[in-house]
């Protein structure tokens, strides 16, 4: 699970976790000073209810890499196209929403890629945490990959 700083500081405080792997800067009150977290790991196990990933303009760009379903491109505007359109029955869902670019969307309408003889990259689906962790992580934080990837 990925917490913020803040969180990740209360829980030390509250003695329910203990730090892995630390940043170089510390976070100081009046009478203590707490290393800036960047692993932790839980002394306890509590369950935690299952979350599903937000279907989002932001999660559906994320997922699909920033790149036009129909034609990859990656540069120009980029725009959410229903796969079915709203019009012919189409939904709002991870399996319907996919990633495409300003002309691309208007050359496929208000019909279906069969229809308009476009070619979808790949098959769109709902991605899960560890897909969004690993994007996440992937530019970033070098002290979790250990604890993230299997290597």
């Amino acid at each position: 699970m990925v917490v913020t700083a803040k969180k990740a500081l209360i829980l030390i405080c509250m003695q329910k976790v203990e730090i892995v792997e630390k940043h170089s800067i510390s976070v100081r009150s009046l009478h203590h000073s707490i290393p800036l977290p960047s692993v932790i790991r839980l002394l306890y196990f509590v369950r935690i209810p299952y979350k599903r990933v937000e279907l989002t303009r932001r999660n559906i760009f994320k997922r699909d890499g920033y790149r036009c379903q129909y034609c990859h491109a990656v540069q120009g505007p980029l725009t959410i196209d229903h796969i079915l359109p709203r019009t012919k029955g189409g939904e709002d869902s991870w399996e319907n929403l996919v990633c495409a670019c300003v002309r691309c969307n208007n050359r496929k309408g208000d019909r279906t890629p069969e229809q308009a003889n476009m070619k979808l990259l790949r098959q769109p689906r709902r991605p899960n945490h560890l897909f969004f962790i690993q994007r996440f992580v992937a530019g970033g934080e070098q002290l979790w990959r250990p604890y993230l990837f299997f290597q």
